[in-house]
């Protein structure tokens, strides 16, 4: 994570206060101070504003359908249910900046042979999860690391306990599963949300029925970015 929050112009080291060397070895660092001794800035890789919104329209229904026949389980405990409530396909990379997942050639990290295109809609950008936990995935509160034994981990409060937890190796053999570089992208962009100065903005996104949603997103903070991403998203699901 610190490799990604900061964006080192040398070698470093990572002491904890009181001088103990800290190795480069992939353990968990325990809650303390710690020191980095080398040169590097804050890494100013952009964000791009998330906000929960359920897309619906025939590529998001067909989607949806892909993602439930290929995982048939909420891949986050491995659960199998015997029925399909309270499951959800989620969009690793949201459908909302389809245009800057293309403009940066991220379809490329698509191998789809049912989708040769590389849809931002295809089943590898999809994962299927609780109702709950969608919405968490979508807000980056808890994210996949593919470079940590597929690893969860959460940010936040974890509710559930699966922090720490990994993804089964049933799922991860599946040859037409997420897309690992679809899951990096969404665990930086995690790490950049929660870690980087004060962690983004969670929005309000439950509207009561008979409430006027245009006018109380307009009047909230990042009413310009917000109203951006409920238009393309909900656009991008009939392309």
């Amino acid at each position: 994570m610190l490799e990604i929050l900061l964006d080192f112009k040398s070698t470093y080291t990572l002491k904890l206060a009181g001088g103990n060397t800290i190795p480069k070895d992939g353990a968990e660092l325990r809650l303390g101070i710690y020191y980095v001794d080398g040169t590097f800035h804050i890494n100013d890789e952009p964000f791009l504003f998330r906000a929960i919104s359920m897309a619906t329209g025939t590529r998001s229904a067909s989607f949806m359908q892909a993602v439930l026949e290929r995982d048939r389980r909420y891949v986050v405990s491995g659960y199998r249910h015997s029925h399909w409530i309270g499951l959800e396909a989620a969009h690793i990379f949201p459908l909302a900046h389809a245009a800057h997942c293309s403009a940066n050639n991220f379809v490329r990290w698509i191998d789809d042979s049912d989708d040769p295109d590389g849809s931002i809609n295809s089943v590898q950008n999809g994962i299927l999860l609780q109702s709950t936990c969608h919405k968490l995935f979508e807000l980056f509160t808890f994210s996949i690391n593919p470079d940590d034994g597929h690893k969860i981990v959460f940010f936040q409060e974890d509710p559930y306990g699966f922090s720490g937890q990994r993804l089964d190796l049933q799922f991860l053999a599946n040859p037409a599963r997420c897309s690992d570089h679809l899951l990096r992208w969404h665990f930086r962009q995690a790490v950049l949300a929660n870690m980087r100065g004060n962690r983004e903005l969670i929005l309000e996104h439950d509207f009561p029925p008979g409430s006027d949603m245009m006018d109380q997103i307009l009047s909230a903070p990042q009413a310009k970015e917000r109203m951006e991403f409920e238009l393309f998203g909900r656009l991008s699901a009939y392309l």
